[in-house]
């Protein structure tokens, strides 16, 4: 059976104080890479894990801090991407709600390994509780030594620094993140050259979210074997996965990466009495949707990339027979609409014109010949934009129109919406 190693502590009464986070181990890991490792060292042990990163791309991790120059002349920085805005997802939360020690743990061991002294948790301002415990976690921190100067005697010094953001989902891309931290308009900046180089202020930057950075002590303390021994090889690892939608026991689930998506349903209890699944998000909203005969697929980056959706944020979605495709297509795209940054055209206009469209087939006033203008905007926008959001706009809306193509098609000839 498989134990839990992220969410271990979540259910242990105050798991939120130092005293409890000790109590389990923690910081265990600060010390033991201080004492016994050098910062390429750790950097190398990251390397050996295969740690992929959890935001979205499935980076890995020790590749993504070896970017960072030896010797630049400037500060380095961490930041911490702990926006989580899209929707269907929650598991940082978790973390930074139940157990914060363990990402500011990840966040020092992390930063000792590629020479940062400061780094910044972006986290969305509506996370209140989330920002009160890491605040509370982050004096406790430095009152016992584990942040500040000299930390455990050592000659590493560490300050961490919340910055709250207004919750704007396009601060999930990370050179828009970078922006808003630098207090400009948060939208996605032009790369090369890439944060590695030059990000926060025009310095070497690494950038990892809460998940991601939770792995970090484990690895340490446990080693690369144990982390490649669980899930598969190419992206191996303890997953959390949220599971939501139309489904008998939403929640957040810690499971083995590459987990088959129909084996996860089930944990979560399946889909109501009487329904059947019809479909499933397995990524968040900006992955593609996956019919319900391909749910044998594992949950991990490169399965479900071979089965044409992504991991994401593995903010899994559960869709039962009850449920219109076209309007979940709708209310997706009018997300992504309401929550573009308007810097490039592609996204701005394409996703303004395909709300109108999807609208008006939605209302029973479809017409002949808008699925193909439906394509063609798709086409449009896809690989035409400065970040992934319309690239994950555009690749949800033709999933739907892939798998579910006789749903549009009775909504134009029927002229109405046969589920509603």
């Amino acid at each position: 059976m498989f134990e839990p190693v992220l969410l271990k502590n979540v259910a242990v009464p105050d798991s939120h104080l130092l005293s409890t986070y000790e109590a389990g181990g923690g910081y265990q890991a600060l010390a033991k890479a201080l004492r016994e490792y050098t910062p390429d060292e750790v950097v190398n042990l990251v390397k050996q894990s295969n740690l992929r990163g959890r935001g979205g791309a499935g980076f890995p991790t020790g590749m993504k801090w070896s970017f960072v120059p030896k010797q630049s002349g400037k500060p380095k920085y961490l930041c911490c991407n702990a926006d989580e805005g899209e929707p269907g997802t929650f598991k940082d939360r978790i973390i930074m709600e139940r157990d914060p020690h363990q990402l500011i743990e990840g966040l020092a061991v992390s930063a000792y390994a590629i020479g940062a002294k400061t780094a910044y948790v972006y986290i969305r301002g509506e996370y209140v509780t989330a920002i009160r415990r890491l605040e509370q976690a982050i004096a406790e921190a430095h009152e016992k030594g584990y942040l500040g100067s000299r930390i455990l005697g050592s000659d590493f010094n560490f300050t961490v620094h919340i910055h709250c953001g207004a919750g704007a989902y396009i601060c999930g891309e990370e050179t828009a993140m970078l922006e808003s931290l630098e207090g400009k308009r948060a939208q996605p900046r032009l790369k090369p050259p890439f944060p590695a180089v030059a990000g926060l202020y025009a310095s070497p930057t690494v950038i990892n979210n809460v998940e991601t950075l939770a792995c970090v002590p484990h690895i340490v303390v446990r080693g690369p074997d144990w982390f490649r021994d669980i899930g598969p090889d190419k992206s191996p690892g303890p997953k959390l996965y949220c599971v939501s939608g139309q489904v008998r026991k939403p929640g957040l689930y810690e499971l083995p990466m590459g987990i088959p998506l129909r084996e996860l349903v089930d944990h979560a209890g399946g889909p109501p009495p009487g329904r059947k699944i019809k479909a499933v998000i397995p990524g968040g909203v900006s992955a593609p949707v996956i019919p319900e005969h391909g749910l044998d697929v594992g949950m991990d980056f490169d399965s479900l990339a071979a089965a044409g959706s992504m991991l994401g944020s593995a903010g899994v979605i559960v869709i039962d027979d009850s449920t219109c495709m076209v309007k979940v297509a709708t209310r997706i795209i009018e997300f992504f609409h309401h929550e573009s940054c308007g810097k490039c055209t592609p996204c701005r206009e394409g996703l303004n014109w395909v709300v109108k469209v999807l609208r008006r087939i939605e209302a029973g006033d479809g017409a002949p010949g808008d699925l193909e203008q439906l394509d063609m905007l798709c086409k449009g926008i896809f690989g035409n934009t400065f970040c992934a959001l319309g690239d994950g706009a555009a690749m949800g809306l033709r999933a739907a129109l892939k798998h579910f193509r006789e749903e549009f098609v009775a909504h134009v000839e029927e002229r109405r919406c046969p589920f509603h």
